[in-house]
């Protein structure tokens, strides 16, 4: 028997595609996906036994919110059976930072759960492929792993999935990290029980009609994700919608377009994160806006309320 049972869960993605007279489009199945385990493109992999699962086969950038849901819903079912040690999720990289984020948000178990992929189709001289669905295995079975979270691997690289976002399209190293050990605040409940709340989301800049704020709250969004400039800054007509849209119930969170560092509130003048702040907008000091509104949806989808979902994005924040 394997030392290491691990569930390869496929999703589509350019790790799944070939070209064709239309562009790159998923094709592969999962079985096609299991590398040669006696001949590994880099050191000798450990005792792995690989059970593939064709889950969907699509282009990341054109996944649903049920989509997403599905593969977290595939990845309880997989870790549902003891004799399986790890799971390993292949999916595209243009929303990798999303799913693999909304994976960790329910992942309570101690078993590693690791995504990776492919900046170049399988087909090509560059296939980056099945080296990193090798690593992927490699970090999945090595005890080292285990309570870590979700985890994504690509490109000789390991990122905790918290925090991190696309950097490159076309370096086999796509991601970086805003921070690399944030904490692990997980929702409290049933997968199957959330619903799909609507959460729109904006990238501020210099002259933005601050009528898409209200436009979304009038079209019945139950949050708004607003990267803004700098430190979490923006113009105070926004602000003065911000306001608006607090008071009509719905939650803002406030973030950067700027991929490093904190955002913390440290200016004023009307439109600063500190009069956002003021306004009734949550600050998420880390997650950018991807994944804060993949947070955001989850928790109100959760039934969590304005002041739990603050508590939320302070406890994301490291000590």
């Amino acid at each position: 028997m394997a030392a290491s049972t691990i569930v390869l869960l496929t999703t589509g993605g350019t790790v799944a595609a070939t070209t064709t007279a239309d562009g790159a489009v998923p094709a592969l199945a999962a079985a096609d996906l299991v590398p040669d385990l006696s001949a590994p493109h880099g050191e000798p992999l450990p005792d792995i036994a690989v059970s593939p699962v064709d889950l969907m086969s699509v282009d990341s950038s054109a996944m649903t919110s049920a989509d997403r849901f599905a593969i977290v819903g595939a990845i309880g079912a997989a870790l549902s059976d003891p004799a399986v040690t790890a799971v390993v999720v292949t999916h595209g990289t243009d929303t990798m930072e999303e799913t693999a984020y909304l994976a960790d948000l329910f992942h309570a178990d101690e078993r590693p759960v690791v995504f990776t992929g492919a900046q170049f189709p399988a087909d090509t001289p560059e296939a980056d492929g099945p080296r990193n669905i090798e690593d992927a295995l490699r970090v999945a079975a090595d005890p080292s792993s285990r309570g870590k979270g979700t985890l994504v691997v690509l490109g000789g690289r390991m990122w905790s999935a918290r925090g991190i976002f696309k950097v490159s399209t076309d370096n086999p190293i796509a991601f970086d990290t805003a921070h690399p050990d944030l904490p692990r605040p997980l929702v409290e409940a049933d997968v199957a029980a959330v619903g799909h709340a609507r959460v729109d989301a904006f990238t501020l800049y210099p002259g933005v009609s601050p009528g898409i704020i209200a436009a979304a709250v009038s079209q019945n969004a139950a949050g708004i994700v607003l990267a803004a400039t700098g430190s979490g800054n923006t113009h105070p007509d926004v602000t003065a919608q911000v306001a608006r849209a607090v008071h009509d119930g719905v939650v803002v969170v406030v973030t950067s377009r700027v991929p490093y560092g904190p955002i913390v509130p440290t200016y004023g003048g009307g439109g600063g994160a500190v009069d956002l702040e003021r306004a009734g907008a949550i600050i998420s000091r880390w997650l950018r806006a991807p994944q804060a509104r993949i947070a955001l949806a989850v928790l109100l989808g959760a039934g969590y309320d304005a002041a739990d979902i603050a508590e939320f994005f302070r406890a994301s924040d490291p000590e």
